[in-house]
């Protein structure tokens, strides 16, 4: 199952990441974060019996690292996908968050991969960039920020996948809910700080759409994380 687990999972990360976008050109990627935080963590809720764990320090404190992580990438892709060219910004973080924990897992954590697994990966990699490129968006069209940006935030995400795999085996779903509050903790603490209102406004049923999509994207990848 985790193979379909895994698909199910890229499909949603990509409806939350497509949806958040959209919500991040109607209000700041500040007030879209911090609001997928809160709806994923109430989405979790009902499904911790979905896979059944103990609740530990260690689960929560690398869950809560993974957040870190995770909504640190979230920040920074939100912001230039919303200041453009989204061509460019999207597959730059997308081939890179890929590319982090596949390096991870077979350099550092010796998993082996076969000839023919090895090839799936690197199409997929290509594909990632086929499918998001946008005909007339270039990388020399872009500018520097925008494709440090993309960077910046696939390596954030990569580093969120490598936390969340490091979770306990025995602790279900637990690492999201650390991963949830103290994301949403520390958004809420860093817009007191720099004096920004949560005015989501029109951007309303995008963040509750992104984060719903997002919380089933990240249960998926833990699933199969916990499989294969």
């Amino acid at each position: 199952m985790s193979p379909l687990f895994a698909l199910g999972a890229s499909l949603s990360y990509g409806v939350a990441d497509f949806v958040g976008a959209l919500a991040a050109r109607r209000t700041s990627a500040l007030t879209v974060t911090v609001g997928m935080q809160v709806v994923g963590l109430v989405a979790l809720l009902p499904l911790l019996p979905l896979l059944p764990g103990t609740p530990s320090t260690p689960a929560l404190l690398i869950g809560a690292a993974s957040g870190a992580a995770g909504t640190g990438g979230l920040v920074v892709y939100l912001r230039f996908m919303a200041r453009g060219p989204i061509g460019v910004v999207s597959p730059l973080a997308a081939v890179t968050g890929a590319a982090v924990p596949v390096a991870w897992g077979a350099l550092l954590l010796g998993d082996p991969l076969s000839d023919l697994q090895q090839a799936g990966v690197v199409l997929a990699l290509v594909s990632v960039v086929v499918v998001a490129w946008v005909p007339g968006s270039t990388v020399g069209a872009a500018d520097l920020p925008a494709v440090l940006g993309g960077l910046a935030s696939g390596v954030l995400f990569g580093g969120f996948f490598i936390a969340l795999d490091a979770t306990p085996v025995d602790s279900g779903l637990w690492p999201l809910v650390g991963a949830r509050i103290a994301s949403a903790v520390a958004v809420l603490v860093f817009m007191r700080l720099v004096s920004r209102p949560i005015r989501p406004g029109r951007g309303t049923p995008f963040i509750l759409g992104a984060g719903v999509a997002d919380m089933l994207a990240n249960v998926l990848f833990l699933l199969a994380t916990r499989g294969g």
